[in-house]
């Protein structure tokens, strides 16, 4: 099952975060936001399909987040956590931790935003239109 998010970078994406990465449907960012990835994206978790989130609340799924833009394309995958909410109408949050919250998706993800593909980021710092595509297996 998946989920596909449309999205656009920023010039302030920095993508220097250690252990989030984040997009949101918000049209602004600011300096600070150093684990959004993209901007005005057109879906939140409280968005998705309800079979989707169950899936997702599995211990034993696994959680693939697969961003593409200008040509470049990044996944990295984490699991499932029965505490995952998907009730943020604002945010879609990527954590190595096992924090859970109303924006998480994916809990321990082999990677935060300081560890997508310079190019990809890049692109992104360019304004590049943004694919999310959010896979549970």
């Amino acid at each position: 099952m998946e989920e596909i998010i449309h999205a656009r970078g920023h010039e302030h994406v920095s993508a220097e975060h250690a252990s989030t990465f984040e997009v949101t449907t918000d049209d602004y960012l600011t300096t600070a936001g150093d684990c959004i990835l993209a901007i005005e994206a057109d879906r939140a978790p409280a968005d998705f399909d309800p079979e989707f989130v169950a899936a997702c609340r599995d211990t034993d799924a696994t959680i693939t987040v697969t961003i593409e833009a200008d040509g470049y394309t990044e996944s990295v995958t984490g699991r499932g956590d029965p505490d995952l909410e998907f009730t943020s109408e604002r945010s879609a949050v990527g954590r190595t931790s096992e924090y859970v919250d109303e924006r998480t998706v994916v809990v321990g993800a082999a990677f935060a935003a300081e560890g997508f593909d310079r190019d990809l980021v890049a692109a992104l710092a360019d304004g590049a239109e943004a694919t999310v595509t959010i896979t549970v297996e």
